[in-house]
């Protein structure tokens, strides 16, 4: 079954999607199309669930020049991302959603198809397609509603997202320079890419550009931002599923068939970095999408780490137990930020049924026993080993912790607003169901990758609820002792990184100034003179 059906639902991922963006084009079927857009992933969810259980399928487009293949990392980030994308695109754009704009809608489906095609994408070509289309797009759901906040923070995002592609289109060129036969299939290039002469360089832009795609630290400043000033039904996508396209950008673009230490260690460095940074800066945010937008960045640190310590000791059975724990932030995270706009459409101090069940999905990202967020930290112990890494994960653990029980403090505290009037009715009534998803899901998906039984032990159930307990200490001298916290803006890097551009503007209309003033003056005159006459004579008698 797997081999026929794989390869017309691996092509469908990618044309289903198209073709409703071509109705949308069309005045006469612009309506239906924009009202059953959310169907435009099932062929993808199907692919995903057939590649998990059956494994691999490609298919190849010679007349295209393109490759498309789906493995067990593709699957379970594809399954995921899919699922995401039906259930929000469902709120967005059934009943009255139907009022978006013509430009939302095709960037919303545009954004949809390059988010879907980065885990089928096989050769080198078309990646760099659809991971253009995963992020330029996307711009538009940023800045949906026109205010200064969103213009400004899709001004960042577009600037992050270009430097981005230039720095990927330079490490793709030395990964086709490294494969002697010419071929631009991923598997190739990878396979030559060990001995390849451009090694090293080709590593380092992969890094870089996938990391900025991640926000990683100090190129992180885009993301608070960006999901900040989005509408929730595009933070919730573009946190979720969108953000995946780094991930699976250093899982197919690093070659973990022998160990790289020197590598590997750098990135185990930035990830846990990331990882402390993220929890830093959000315990002293307020807004509720902010924090969750630093805990995104915190955990794509664990991820980078993950990666980085698998890239460290060649371990090849490492991308899928990753894959797992980013597809476990799909969910979770997507619907953490759903649970914002239920906050502000409903009166979370009254009804705190919602609170607890975010409170859950919540502590899920450090590891709360019997979530998936538990599944997902088991499933990376072992590339993490028993050294300082799997130490400094199980205190990031402890930081989420803190940072999300900080999240839950500011979700009760919040007062309904704007989001109230963007937030479909679909998301108020549905949401729990989405979120009892979001922790189920991830014990169906776990077989792929270990044994359920694993994780019910003593000492499993002990490693995940520790640092809860002490995360949860922290949250408390944080709620007494947390005023006294700096106030750091959101964007933290970006707004330093643009006072910082003010400032040469002032310092050098400073030293023009004082310019003007010495020029005035005899004395000075004459003192700059005899300084250029010995530079002069220096530089004659040096040469």
């Amino acid at each position: 079954m797997t081999e026929v059906l794989g390869p017309w639902l691996i092509a469908a991922t990618l044309i289903v999607p198209l073709l409703f963006l071509a109705a949308c084009l069309s005045g006469g079927l612009r309506a239906q199309a924009l009202a059953l857009q959310w169907l435009a992933p099932v062929p993808a969810l199907i692919a995903a669930i057939l590649a998990i259980a059956g494994g691999p399928f490609a298919v190849e487009s010679p007349a295209l020049r393109m490759s498309l293949r789906l493995d067990l990392p593709g699957g379970l980030l594809l399954a995921v991302a899919s699922l995401l994308w039906i259930v929000v695109g469902a709120a967005t754009f059934s009943g009255e959603g139907r009022g978006v704009s013509e430009r939302f809608a095709i960037s919303w489906l545009l954004t949809m198809t390059g988010s879907l095609g980065v885990f089928i994408a096989a050769d080198l070509l078309t990646f760099y397609l659809v991971y253009a289309l995963v992020s330029i797009p996307a711009y538009e759901l940023i800045v949906r509603d026109g205010a200064p906040s969103s213009t400004r923070a899709g001004g960042v995002y577009m600037a992050f997202t270009i430097l981005g592609e230039a720095l990927l289109l330079m490490a793709f060129a030395l990964l086709a320079a490294g494969e002697p036969n010419g071929s631009l299939r991923i598997g190739d290039v990878m396979a030559a890419l060990l001995t390849s002469p451009w090694r090293d360089g080709a590593i380092a832009l992969v890094i870089a550009g996938f990391g900025m795609k991640m926000a990683l630290a100090p190129l992180n400043g885009w993301m608070p931002l960006t999901y900040t000033a989005a509408p929730i039904p595009a933070a919730a996508v573009l946190s979720g599923a969108a953000v995946k396209a780094g991930v699976i950008g250093l899982i197919r673009f690093l070659p973990f068939a022998a160990p790289m230490q020197g590598w590997g260690e750098a990135l185990v460095v930035i990830g846990f970095v990331s990882a402390f940074y993220g929890v830093a800066i959000g315990i002293t945010q307020q807004n509720p999408k902010t924090v969750l937008s630093y805990s995104s960045i915190s955990q794509m640190g664990v991820i980078a780490a993950v990666i980085g310590m698998a890239l460290a000791s060649g371990d090849v059975s490492a991308p899928p137990k990753v894959a797992f724990y980013a597809a476990n932030h799909v969910l979770v995270k997507g619907a953490l930020f759903l649970a914002v706009a239920v906050a502000a459409a409903t009166d979370v101090r009254r009804n705190r049924w919602p609170l607890v069940l975010t409170g859950v999905l919540a502590l899920s990202l450090a590891g709360l026993p019997f979530t998936g967020g538990a599944l997902a930290k088991l499933a990376v112990k072992g590339p993490l080993g028993d050294g300082i890494a799997a130490s400094l994960a199980n205190f990031s653990a402890a930081g989420s912790a803190l940072l999300m029980l900080h999240f839950l403090m500011r979700l009760a505290r919040m007062e309904p607003r704007e989001e109230a009037a963007e937030t479909p009715s679909f998301i108020v009534r549905f949401w729990p169901a989405i979120a009892l998803g979001a922790i189920l899901i991830p014990w169906l998906l776990y077989p792929a990758v270990g044994e359920l039984s694993e994780s019910v032990t003593f000492a499993k159930l002990w490693d995940g609820l520790w640092p809860i307990v002490i995360g949860a200490a922290l949250a408390l001298a944080l709620r007494r002792w947390g005023a006294n916290l700096p106030r750091i803006p959101e964007g933290d890097t970006v707004v330093a990184a643009e006072a910082a551009f003010k400032a040469s503007f002032a310092l050098s209309g400073f030293f023009e100034s004082l310019d003007a003033r010495l020029r005035q003056w005899p004395a000075a005159s004459l003192a700059l003179l005899t300084i250029a006459l010995v530079l002069a004579a220096m530089a004659a008698y040096g040469g």
